[in-house]
């Protein structure tokens, strides 16, 4: 009886494979039996291009007229979800040309993005760093600061600091992180020796960055905190982003000028790595989620994240995992990497 069932339930598989044959095969028939297969869907296609040539030229677009160009780069990745849409227009209008069409920016967006897709972590490291934007506003920051201890992490990094919520985190971070220091609204916390800790002056008026030296057993490593000015999309202004430009430009010029070999930089950044207003940091580091990450690795915001705009980035390090931590009460997610000094 055994042998019966797996019988007919092969014969069962084999006639639902014969039966979706079919229905491919009556569909190809229609489109080829079809004249005007090749002439509908040219606003489809027309689309299709327009999205393909968006992809490949974004850095074309000014930033003259509202930082158009930044802020279609900050959601660069988002335009391929236009792609399976484009695609499934031109099979509802049985168009040849605008399926066609829709490949090309399928094709480019996966050569742009497809290898953050995949997972490039790997075991061991020398160092686990985590940053959090913890929100001036949380309203449980002893938890928040319980919670990015738990995970295990040999330095972190904190932004946007409420000086009366100082000691709070100071004292719910001390059993687990004997060295900290706090500049302004940005702070750091290490299980390791630290020295040299200050400020850096990223054209604000007040202290949003620091640097500190922390003596890991694998040698020194420069470590800059920051949190760069945010951004703000207006109807009458556009993108306004140029504090954040100005700031970004003050921190390359800052790491430029480190006289560590290793450098890692721990921040909410208010940018992507393909906004080209952050050239000054990005042409000289690189993105441990680009470089070692587990997907896209989107930090913001934190009930839907969009977009990586917190960052860990390393120079004269080599990276070896990087990936997003649970929520916490904060409107970011805290980012983690594990990097071999």
């Amino acid at each position: 009886m055994a042998r019966v069932d797996v019988t007919e339930t092969g014969n069962g598989s084999a006639r639902d494979q014969r039966r979706t044959g079919s229905r491919v095969r009556s569909v190809l028939d229609r489109w080829r039996d079809d004249p005007g297969v090749w002439r509908r869907g040219a606003l489809l296609a027309a689309g299709a291009v327009l999205l393909a040539l968006l992809l490949v030229f974004h850095a074309q677009i000014p930033n003259k007229v509202g930082n158009l160009g930044s802020l279609t780069e900050t959601f660069l990745p988002w335009l391929g979800v236009f792609v399976p849409v484009l695609m499934a227009a031109a099979l509802w209008r049985r168009s040849a040309t605008a399926l066609i069409a829709a490949l090309l920016p399928g094709v480019i967006w996966l050569n742009f993005f497809g290898g953050l897709v995949t997972d490039k972590s790997g075991p061991g490291g020398d160092l686990m760093v985590v940053t959090h934007n913890v929100n001036a506003d949380n309203p449980d920051p002893e938890g928040t600061a319980r919670q990015v201890a738990g995970s295990g992490a040999d330095v972190v990094a904190l932004e946007e600091l409420k000086p009366g919520m100082v000691p709070v985190y100071e004292q719910a971070l001390a059993g687990t992180y004997p060295y900290h220091s706090v500049q302004g609204t940005v702070g750091l916390w290490s299980k390791y020796p630290m020295s040299n800790s200050r400020p850096v002056d990223i054209r604000m008026g007040w202290t949003r960055a620091m640097r500190a030296t922390v003596t890991s057993p694998k040698g020194e490593v420069a470590v800059y905190v920051a949190h760069l000015p945010s951004v703000r999309v207006k109807l009458n202004a556009g993108f306004t982003a140029n504090q954040r430009d100005d700031s970004a430009d003050a921190l390359g010029e800052a790491i430029v000028r480190e006289r560590l070999g290793k450098v890692i930089l721990l921040g909410d950044l208010n940018g992507t790595m393909n906004d080209r207003s952050l050239n000054a940091v990005t042409s000289q580091m690189r993105s441990t989620q680009g470089a070692a990450g587990d997907g896209m690795g989107f930090s913001w915001p934190a009930a839907f994240p969009m977009a990586r705009i917190d960052q860990i980035m390393v120079k004269g390090v080599e990276p070896v995992a990087s990936w997003s931590l649970p929520a916490t009460d904060s409107d970011h997610l805290p980012i983690a990497a594990r990097v071999t000094l």
